[in-house]
């Protein structure tokens, strides 16, 4: 049957990370990690492509949809969220996010601390954050970049800004937010962490620190020392991109040590997909593996922290 035309265009088909060649994807994780500039990277990838508006509307179309992508509105009737600022003594005196919670909770909540990439509390980490209270959790995503004046609202100056931290203290400001939010009336005591990239290395980090932590769930994060394995005694489940050769080369030394420690933990690895595989803001995204990846992590968390 033939439908009436609506004279309406047709929606482009979204673009994956298969729409693009391997040397375009290497390219952008280093450009997405600070290890080539903007500027670098259309370079580059003119050489690759081309031609420099080729080079221009790769970038474009790699970069984040925040809009596009967002899951649960910040009016969203069923959470309540607020901005939220805790004391960091040890670190940058003190560190803001955003707090989430369910609008009709009834006792306290289990309870997850949030971490963003290397960008700050961008509009997809928020969205994060209210997804989890959503599903019943009290979520706080907190912003490393608040001393600098929080996340600028631009992907690029936000990864300017990012190597102007000082590590020690933010992970100082990470260490505060989990113990502050673990201490609220909301909370039950039961803390989770969860982070992406970066936010993963930070959600091992914790585990090394944090004898309070129940579950760490680190997306695609570096590793911490080894050294440091031995006092973890949260549960972890790990998630990796089949194709991260950067993260991914120091998994196997990194499951030894956990072995060797006896710390509890589950470990994914997402055959075919990219780095930032759970991004759904950017190409990268693999909307099958972080279906998965996501129903294991709540999963876990509602096991653990419930």
């Amino acid at each position: 049957m033939n439908l009436p035309s609506t004279g309406a265009p047709a929606a482009a088909p979204r673009l994956r990370a298969s729409d693009f060649s391997p040397g375009i994807l290497r390219l952008f994780d280093r450009y997405v990690h600070g290890d080539v500039s903007r500027r670098e990277f259309l370079d580059a990838a003119q050489r690759l492509l081309g031609s420099a508006a080729a080079a221009t509307a790769t970038l474009a179309a790699l970069s984040p949809s925040f809009a596009s992508a967002q899951q649960v509105k910040p009016d969203d009737p069923r959470i309540s969220t607020r901005r939220q600022r805790f004391d960091s003594p040890a670190g940058h005196g003190t560190v803001r996010g955003l707090l989430a919670a369910p609008a009709q909770a009834r006792g306290p909540l289990p309870t997850v601390l949030v971490v963003h990439e290397n960008r700050g509390l961008n509009p997809h980490i928020e969205d994060i954050a209210r997804r989890l209270a959503v599903e019943g959790f009290l979520a706080f995503a907190p912003d490393a970049l608040d001393s600098l004046g929080g996340y600028p609202g631009d992907e690029d100056r936000a990864r300017e800004l990012f190597p102007k931290l000082e590590p020690a203290k933010v992970r100082a400001d990470f260490i505060a937010a989990a113990q502050a939010i673990r201490a609220l009336p909301q909370s039950n005591g039961r803390l989770g962490v969860v982070g992406f990239c970066f936010g993963g290395s930070i959600a091992n980090f914790l585990a090394t620190q944090l004898p309070e932590l129940q579950v760490a769930v680190p997306f695609y994060g570096s590793q911490p020392p080894v050294e440091d394995v031995p006092r973890i005694q949260a549960e972890l489940l790990l998630h990796y991109a089949g194709q991260d050769e950067r993260i991914n080369a120091g998994w196997p030394r990194y499951e030894a040590a956990l072995r060797a420690a006896g710390v509890r933990y589950e470990a994914h690895v997402y055959e075919g997909t990219q780095h930032g595989f759970n991004n759904d803001t950017t190409p990268r995204f693999d909307a099958q593996a972080a279906a998965l990846a996501w129903e294991r992590t709540l999963a876990l968390f509602r096991a653990r922290l419930g």
